[in-house]
């Protein structure tokens, strides 16, 4: 349905889309991903014929989208992220209109009307002035727009921007039936909303994918490990408990994350959630649980890794240990590095600082005799409060005020 080959936009010396190919088939619903700059917007823009690309090629429904522009612009329904409406027309109003741009028959146009504000939502607010609706709802009445030709390709930018729980709701189900026979490609900075709505998802960083692929395919390939994450108490013999959990069914790493006060962390790497058999070998050995919880890759945690940088929560510089690995030398708590504490005995003198070289005296500065300054204290319980003046050393360099 559409096809995107090496897409490349400039801005003068600036590359906004580079070298960016894709395929959607008709009935996928697929999810653009990227932070502010990524190239989302821009790309959406050379898919709708808005802007020209500085090389490449688009076809949609068959059709170049740039040698026969009219006949792919027939075919798409464009919701932009800022809704282009006019705001003192009623919204039967505006989409009549829209509806004689789009050249739809003339006998068709009330009942297509009816139709498209139905499914939106927006059927009881027919007559109303579209500058008096809230922000949610004019975001419905561009969606009815885009809708209103019966288009075979969706490009939604935002879509769910403004709208409340609910009206979320009612839009990912509209989503899900229009994605039975049409393409929709939707971009959003609400990844809850992409994960509801998009099996598949294409992630832009600086102008290029970054990924392409189902969530699952993603998360499995480049989110890292599932693991179970365990606080607990399990006295000094920390590398017992490291032996026992790696000796658990499914248990391909265990890396011990350090202490945490009384506790110690541990990351028990599984392809499964082993929390049960994990729990109840804590519970045989005693442990004192603090946390004990199943944390698998999300796409929020992979679209930061891959467009923010961020590293899997379960990797560090230090290398997990797997199953049957000894523990390197220098590990073990006894022989771990410590680090010099400031310690104060009762009833015993701090260490002295160390001398400092002794170096040829300068005769000091004449001193300058304290000036005493009157200050006024509203604290009747202080020496000479309750308005008196009580005096205070003031230093060499303070100046006098006259307090009255």
């Amino acid at each position: 349905m559409i096809t995107v080959t090496r897409l490349t936009r400039r801005f003068g010396n600036f590359t906004a889309v580079d070298d960016v190919s894709f395929r959607l088939e008709r009935g996928e619903v697929v999810g653009f991903l990227g932070p502010n700059g990524a190239g989302k917007t821009t790309t959406m823009r050379m898919l709708t014929g808005f802007l020209p690309p500085s090389s490449g090629s688009i076809e949609i429904a068959g059709f170049d989208a740039f040698r026969q522009s009219m006949e792919t612009r027939r075919r798409i329904g464009y919701l932009p992220e800022g809704v282009p409406l006019y705001r003192e027309h009623r919204v039967e109003e505006m989409l009549a209109f829209q509806a004689r741009l789009h050249r739809l028959e003339k006998r068709r146009i009330p009942a297509r009307i009816a139709e498209v504000l139905e499914r939106v939502g927006l059927a009881e607010r027919a007559r109303s002035v579209i500058g008096n609706l809230s922000k949610g709802q004019r975001q419905r009445v561009g969606l009815a727009v885009a809708m209103l030709p019966d288009p075979e390709v969706l490009i939604l930018d935002e879509p769910t921007s403004g709208l409340d729980p609910l009206q979320r709701l009612e839009v990912r189900r509209l989503i899900h039936d229009l994605a039975q026979e049409r393409t929709v490609l939707v971009s959003s900075h609400i990844l809850p909303e992409i994960e509801a709505v998009c099996p598949r998802v294409i992630i832009l960083d600086r102008g290029r994918i970054a990924a392409d692929g189902t969530q699952d395919e993603l998360v499995a390939e480049l989110g890292g490990a599932a693991f179970v994450r365990l606080e607990a108490v399990v006295g000094p013999e920390v590398e017992s408990a490291v032996r026992a959990l790696e000796s658990l069914p499914g248990v391909t790493a265990v890396h011990d994350r350090g202490a945490l006060g009384i506790h110690r962390c541990f990351d028990v790497l599984a392809h499964e959630d082993v929390r049960e058999d994990v729990g109840a070998l804590a519970a045989v050995r005693g442990w004192a649980l603090r946390e004990l919880s199943w944390r698998k890759p999300t796409l929020e945690k992979l679209f930061a890794r891959i467009a923010l940088g961020f590293e899997p929560e379960a990797e560090s510089k230090e290398k997990p240990r797997t199953r049957g690995e000894t523990e390197p030398s220098g590990s073990d708590p006894a022989s771990a590095p410590t680090f010099p504490l400031l310690a104060v005995q009762l009833g015993a003198a701090a260490p002295a600082p160390p001398a400092a070289p002794t170096t040829p005296s300068t005769p000091a500065p004449p001193s300058t005799p304290a000036v005493q300054r009157q200050v006024k204290t509203l604290n009747p319980f202080e020496i000479g409060g309750g308005g008196s003046d009580a005096p205070r050393p003031a230093t060499p360099g303070e100046c006098e005020e006259n307090d009255g």
